[in-house]
């Protein structure tokens, strides 16, 4: 017989360090049937794509390069927003831009035509781009009718907590259950002082403090987290929500003077009030699996090709210091956990706590010519290679600090801690801007948190390949 196993608990970083979330009382996928649990954007691709099928079947036969329009007509669509999720859907909306996407591949098909010679009137291809578009417009219609009578059953719904019982709050909670085909089911609100006599005046109950964030999205399931304005300041809200950053949570955000806010088609509207759609934490999407595999890869074949010249580096330090080559010290990664971090040694130091305490060696006297030249060049650092291939760093990340300084700078440095929300790296976005050795921790934290915010594959490849520059040019520290 099968043991059930017990789901463990779940370490969130919180504003003052690792913090414990009990494992979820019961499964928000129980809330709707299994055929509706996928994201929206999956459906509406699903639509275009047999749009798209059953309008080349029609012009029979179809084409070969029929795969390539359609290639290019999701691209489009896919570059258009046109599968992002949303609270209104209208088709009206979607006009220009499923036009757009009818157009691109018109033009994608014709240059092939032109390409490969086939044998392809372009009036007929015209006809079938026309027929498409037409096609994918209604489809999609009748794709929004059937969401927005899902909602309003409560066979598609989201559940929802308004972090905030101002004014604003308390007007989009009523809107909520006013209007079920927005697919957002109000469980309740968030907030120390509300703008009520009496909490049971409030359109949906006040459930908790937002020091109680991440626990009540845990225990009511929560889906989406709609930031209005309540008592609590919007600098002091910023580590609240990120303590949300690994829990599967939406977040809408009422943007201030909202009422002069001018609504982009990146954002939501809910009757009147603009939302904006918070990027979901980096380490939540796929690219960031991706970003794993690149770490792995690039780690590997960098152990490989290096090999000669960490070998060399290890007799040179061999050579000046005696045993001990590998210089092993205890650093803080993601969530706050210790690691062991790898390097070259430069110089011995008196004994432990020299070595947690002291911040920079870059002036000992102590520091031989071997030692000096492996900091200049940052080849010291190459064993942490070894670290990244494990899994206890990244290639780019926030470089890792001493548990020493991470406790003395914690209290008196904004927003220190929200840093170790992702892996340590080799290499940073700090880094690469100069902020290395003996140079402000506060920056350092800024530039941490905000490459954090805005991470991509293509930022790490830059971070990349500004730091070759610099380790080329000699500029370690």
């Amino acid at each position: 017989m099968a043991v059930e196993k017990t789901p463990e608990p779940l370490v969130q970083q919180g504003p003052e360090g690792p913090v414990v979330l009990q494992p979820r009382m019961f499964d928000p996928q129980a809330l709707r049937p299994l055929l509706l649990r996928a994201p929206t954007g999956f459906y509406l691709l699903a639509v275009d794509v047999l749009t798209f099928a059953a309008v080349s079947a029609a012009f029979w036969p179809p084409e070969p390069i029929d795969a390539v329009g359609l290639v290019v007509l999701l691209a489009a669509f896919r570059t258009f927003g046109l599968y992002r999720p949303r609270l209104a859907m209208s088709v009206l909306d979607d006009v220009p831009y499923v036009v757009a996407g009818g157009v691109a591949c018109l033009t994608a098909q014709l240059a092939l035509d032109a390409v490969l010679t086939v044998r392809q009137r372009p009036a007929d291809a015209a006809l079938q781009a026309a027929a498409t578009t037409l096609a994918v417009l209604v489809a999609r219609a009748a794709a929004y009718a059937a969401a927005r009578t899902a909602r309003r059953r409560g066979r598609l719904r989201h559940t929802t907590l308004v972090l905030g019982a101002g004014q604003v709050g308390i007007q989009i909670a009523a809107t909520l259950r006013a209007h079920p085909e927005l697919g957002l089911d109000t469980v309740g609100f968030v907030d120390v002082r509300p703008r009520v006599e009496r909490p049971e005046e409030l359109p949906a109950p006040l459930l908790g403090t937002y020091a109680e964030l991440a626990t009540l999205i845990e225990d009511f399931a929560v889906e989406t987290v709609v930031v209005a304005f309540g008592s609590r300041r919007e600098a002091d809200l910023v580590e609240t929500l990120r303590t949300c950053d690994r829990l599967e949570v939406e977040m809408l955000l009422v943007p201030r003077l909202f009422e002069v806010h001018t609504t982009t088609r990146d954002m939501d509207e809910l009757r009147g009030i603009p939302l904006i759609r918070v990027r979901r934490a980096a380490f939540r999407t796929f690219a960031w699996r991706v970003k794993r595999v690149v770490d792995v890869v690039l780690s590997a074949v960098a152990l490989l090709l290096l090999s000669p010249v960490m070998a060399v580096c290890a007799l040179a330090v061999r050579w000046e210091g005696g045993p001990g080559i590998i210089f092993r010290q205890t650093r803080v990664g993601m969530d706050g956990r210790p690691f062991e971090v790898l390097k070259f040694r430069s110089l011995k130091p008196v004994d432990e706590s020299e070595s947690a305490t002291n911040w920079n060696i870059k002036h000992d006297d102590r520091l031989g010519p071997v030692g000096r030249v492996l900091r200049k060049s940052s080849l010291d650092e190459l064993p942490q290679l070894w670290n990244i291939l494990r899994g206890d760093m990244s290639i780019v990340g926030p470089r890792p600090e001493r548990p020493h300084f991470v406790q003395e700078f914690t209290p008196r440095v904004p927003r220190y801690m929200a840093r170790h929300r992702v892996p340590a790296g080799l290499t940073g976005w700090a880094q690469v801007n100069g902020l290395r050795g003996d140079t402000s921790i506060e920056e350092r934290a800024s530039f941490d948190n905000f490459y954090i915010e805005n991470w991509s594959l293509w930022g790490d490849l830059k971070i990349m390949v500004r730091t070759v520059t610099q380790v080329v040019g000699a500029r370690g520290g």
